[in-house]
């Protein structure tokens, strides 16, 4: 037992059990996040401007970039064979989303792209760092749009099509897309914690 000046009192041990605890949770949360962020690809669309017309004009691009990559991307069964495939077919995906626009439309991958946690209907996606498929619209200087393309979460109506991406997930990176198991609210909020920590 510690004395003196070397004394730790109960609130203190308190306090560093729990930063302890944080830590822990932390370091595992952000190892799930990393082996979910390897086995999807993002889907980031970036309006050319915050006018109304402008983002509505995002949405339809949005859906022309995917109903361009749904065929190309069906029976794709792991994320490095759909990355190759929409890297072989990006002008392909902005010309798609050009006609529709009216305007210029730029397609890239990129990777270690920073997305914040986001919930959609029926699932969720943590906070971390993941590949994107960047569709920009004109000047991109509007607001955007994110979600999956692989596997396509965000194909058509997400409530129809996530039961049958999900399979090329784990059970237990299904579980933290869609909250099945304790603790859902917890991890995603340590996954932002974590994700804050490592950007200082």
């Amino acid at each position: 037992m510690l004395h003196g000046k070397n004394r730790l009192y109960p609130l203190e041990l308190a306090l560093l059990l729990g930063l302890c605890i944080a830590l822990l949770a932390g370091t595992w949360s952000a190892g799930t996040a990393r082996r979910l962020s390897s086995q999807v690809l993002r889907l980031h669309v970036v309006g050319a401007s915050d006018s109304a017309q402008d983002q509505a004009v995002k949405l339809a691009v949005r859906d022309a970039v995917l109903a361009q990559a749904a065929p190309l991307l069906e029976g794709v069964e792991d994320q490095e064979r759909a990355r190759a495939i929409l890297g072989e077919n990006l002008s392909t995906l902005a010309r798609a989303g050009a006609e529709t626009a009216g305007v210029a439309v730029s397609a890239a991958l990129e990777d270690e792209v920073w997305f914040p946690t986001k919930h959609y209907t029926g699932f969720s996606l943590p906070a971390g760092r993941y590949t994107a498929l960047r569709i920009t619209v004109g000047e991109g200087e509007g607001r955007n749009w994110w979600c999956v393309v692989f596997p396509p979460l965000c194909m058509g109506a997400v409530s129809e099509s996530a039961d049958t991406a999900m399979e090329a997930l784990s059970p237990d990176q299904v579980a933290l897309l869609t909250g099945e198991n304790e603790g859902y609210v917890v991890k995603f909020k340590l996954l932002e914690w974590w994700g804050q920590l490592q950007e200082k």
